[in-house]
């Protein structure tokens, strides 16, 4: 999703070394996102995820809390072999998620993969300080890092 968030989500990846890829298929979005590094595909994420690949080198964070975008593109991602997957959205979303998930052609192997909420407690209530604990959790997956229970 290309809203306030993923704004920042997006320029801290990119100060973080990650290339970074929004997809949306809102066209109102494409207009927020004139970074120079930071590539907007307009389109259905999950169709532009297979259409561009996703590795395992590739982390993937919905942020539009749109289950029509999210569980969707979810829903490939989990299949894939990125090494990180997360969705935004609290923990009873987040259950009705998962829940959603396995109803559709998703293992509960791969639904244990999501992380949701999407990043570190650390009492985020800004979009910056929400994008800080996004990459924080993602970077820790990236390196290995054990994650503390959330709480």
């Amino acid at each position: 999703g290309a809203g306030q968030l993923s704004l920042y989500t997006a320029d801290f990846a990119l100060a973080s070394d990650f290339e970074v890829i929004v997809i949306d298929p809102r066209e109102e979005y494409a207009e927020g996102i004139n970074r120079e590094h930071i590539q907007f595909i307009k389109g259905m994420p999950d169709d532009v995820l297979l259409e561009i690949g996703v590795d395992s080198h590739t982390a993937v964070v919905a942020l539009t809390h749109d289950p029509k975008l999210d569980d969707m593109a979810l829903m490939e991602a989990l299949k894939s072999p990125a090494f990180y997957v997360g969705a935004l959205g609290s923990r009873i979303n987040t259950q009705k998620r998962k829940d959603r998930l396995l109803e559709f052609d998703v293992t509960q192997e791969q639904v244990e993969r999501l992380h949701g909420p999407v990043g570190l407690f650390i009492g985020a209530l800004t979009p910056p300080e929400i994008a800080v604990s996004i990459l924080a959790e993602v970077i820790a997956v990236k390196y290995g890092i054990p994650i503390p229970k959330k709480v």
